[in-house]
């Protein structure tokens, strides 16, 4: 009873649009693990999803690693090179954590530091629900982080990812993968 459930789920996830409904753009990371897809929500974070595929776009995320590894939690990237030296980006976008959009396991959110419109590049993945990083109120520490699309296929890549052994390496005192995890090519999918 559970396969069949999470095979159907799957398979809707997958399903084409229903007629007179766009289809939700995706992108292809493909990793040195394996490839990742991703789904989009336009409608909900137009700004933010325009953010991201103008950078898939440009080619920027391709040679970025995921430098940040926390298991039971996420796996960030999408800002450093393999040397962990920090990428030049664009500037920062308006946070739209209030999209309705939840942080739950599959979900892509953009990271940020403790200023509420300050994310760039950098975006992570959530490994379980985290309800904690959702919006809340308007203070920076209620604010919340922008979910902007969801793992629609490589979930296992993910938490591969995720089962790497972590430490300290250049500038980040822990939290690295001791296995360099690269995102070698980074692709808008035909929606």
């Amino acid at each position: 009873m559970i396969g069949s459930v999470v095979i159907g789920a799957v398979i809707l996830a997958m399903a084409p649009p229903a007629p007179g409904v766009a289809a939700k753009p995706r992108v292809q990371l493909e990793t040195s693990k394996g490839v990742i897809v991703v789904e989009l929500e336009e409608e909900k974070a137009p700004k933010t999803v325009a953010n991201f595929l103008s950078y898939v776009r440009s080619g920027f995320y391709d040679g970025t690693v995921f430098h940040r590894v926390i298991p039971n939690f996420m796996i960030q990237g999408g800002g450093m090179g393999a040397d962990l030296a920090r990428k030049t980006t664009g500037a920062p976008i308006p946070n739209e954590a209030g999209n309705g959009l939840k942080n739950l396991r599959g979900t892509v959110a953009m990271a940020r530091t403790a200023e509420v419109d300050s994310a760039t590049s950098q975006f992570f993945i959530n490994l379980r629900d985290n309800p904690h990083l959702d919006h809340r109120g308007p203070t920076p520490r209620e604010f919340g982080y922008c979910v902007f699309g969801r793992v629609v296929q490589g979930m296992e890549v993910v938490d591969a990812i995720a089962a790497i052994p972590t430490g300290p390496r250049g500038p980040f005192p822990s939290d690295v993968p001791v296995e360099t995890v690269t995102i070698l090519k980074a692709v808008v999918l035909a929606p």
